[in-house]
Formats: structure tokens, C-alpha cells, sequence
């Protein structure tokens, strides 16, 4: 389980990738779930980043687009998938237009990765069907973060489901949602691919400032959850 750190700028950027994040993710996280940053500040990150030699996976959000404006959704995945990230980041609601969008997401030529937003009703049907047409991975995330966390926005088995299904169809897994370093556990036990922070390494709140100290104290905890997780998963059940 790899950790993801969401930043805004380049400062935030190269601090996360020095304090152990495994996967730099770029949004604003004062203009909502999935607050997507000027073109600019994208392609910044991303050329400061490969010019020190940092070679971590970067991800970026394309903002809050409703699935109504199928057109705007394209034309900013190009946008920011021309920035160089890696992978493009879109939300999914519960919306009757779901299913379009994905399957032009699926065809648009980026590797884009859909983010159902879990606190708004979980369509099982759209996320069956993004099983199915090659993402390189999917997420689910949380809108309202002072709601509480991924873990208050669905059972654990629904959770639970969604990471075996989507592992059983060769498709990667995320987990965000107002997480925490009290959550270690509780991810490790699901062991999605990778898990998603932004408020737990802040000094306040998520659109304050990053803080190197919270997420050295994230990384050891994860670390050490996994590798409990992991002595469990090995322990023989006669034991």
C-alpha cells in the first residue's frame, strides 16, 4: 500500500516526496473534494519534480465538473494529462450520465483514474462497469470532509468490496476520504495499492500548510500497520 500525498505548489510537492510519500497527487483542497489547480501550477510541479531526479508516480485532479458537462470533463483531462502527470484524476458522482462519461474516459487516450465519490451514494453499476474498460486503477473519496471520514461514509464491508472486486479484475485501488493516522489499521487490513492524505499531514486544516513532522508521523504508522497487516495475513490459521 502506497502513500499518497495530495500538494498544491511546488514546495509542498518536493517537502512530500523528502518526507516519504510514495505517490505525489496535485489539487487544491480548498475548492472541494477534487479542486483541481491552474494548468500552470500542474505543469510546474511536474517539471520540478523529474529536473531533481524525483521519479514518484504523479497524479492530478481535474476539479469538480458535473457528469452533465461531458465536454469540459474531456477537454481538461487533455489539459492536464498534457501536463506530463502520470495518471488524471476524475470524479465520478451518482449521476444518471455516469456510465457515458466513464466509457469516453475510457477512450480518451489519458490513463485517467475515476474517483467515486463515496458520501454522495455509491452507484454500484458505474463502478462495475469502470472494472471493465481498462482503468490503471479506482478510487474512492469522500466530498464532505468535516462529515467525517471514508470509514463513517460507507460499512466496512462495502469497503471491503470494493477492493476485492476491483483486485480481482486487475485493477488497482485507492482509498481517500478525510483519513487519518487513527485509520492506519483499518487501511492496512483492506490493503488497497494506495491510500490517500491530505488533512492528516497538515497543521490544521486540509488547506492549511503541509507539515513535514505529520507526515513523517503518517509514514511511520503506516508503515508499522502494514507490517502487522502483513504478519497476520502470514500467521496459519490453526495459530
Amino acid at each position: 500500500m502506497r502513500l499518497l500525498v495530495s500538494v498544491r505548489n511546488v514546495e509542498e510537492a518536493l517537502l512530500a516526496a523528502g518526507g516519504g510519500a510514495d505517490f505525489i497527487d496535485l489539487k487544491e483542497p480548498g475548492q472541494g473534494a477534487l479542486g483541481g489547480l491552474p494548468i500552470e501550477t500542474i505543469r510546474a510541479v511536474v517539471t520540478a519534480l523529474r529536473e531533481r531526479g524525483i521519479t514518484l508516480p504523479i497524479s492530478a485532479t481535474i476539479g469538480d465538473l458535473p457528469m452533465a458537462d461531458g465536454g469540459a470533463i474531456l477537454a481538461r483531462v487533455e489539459a492536464v494529462g498534457a501536463c506530463g502527470v502520470d495518471y488524471v484524476k476524475v470524479g465520478i458522482e451518482r449521476d444518471p450520465g455516469a456510465g457515458a462519461v466513464l466509457f469516453a474516459l475510457a477512450n480518451c487516450g489519458r490513463p485517467v483514474v475515476p474517483v467515486f465519490i463515496a458520501d454522495r451514494g455509491l452507484d454500484q453499476h458505474a463502478v462495475a462497469r469502470a472494472r471493465t474498460l481498462g482503468f490503471p486503477a479506482l478510487m474512492l473519496d469522500t466530498a464532505e470532509k468535516r462529515a467525517g471520514s471514508l470509514f463513517d461514509a460507507l460499512p466496512i464491508e462495502v469497503l471491503e468490496g470494493f477492493v476485492r472486486a476491483a483486485h480481482k479484475a486487475g485493477v488497482a485501488v485507492g482509498l481517500a476520504g478525510a483519513l487519518r493516522v487513527a485509520h492506519a489499521e483499518r487501511l492496512a487490513a483492506l490493503a488497497p495499492d494506495f491510500a490517500g492524505f491530505r488533512s492528516a499531514v497538515c497543521r490544521g486544516q486540509r488547506s492549511d500548510a503541509l507539515d513535514m513532522p505529520s507526515l513523517c508521523d503518517l509514514v511511520v504508522a503506516m508503515r508499522e500497520a502494514q507490517a502487522t497487516a502483513k504478519a497476520l495475513r502470514s500467521r496459519p490459521a490453526s495459530a
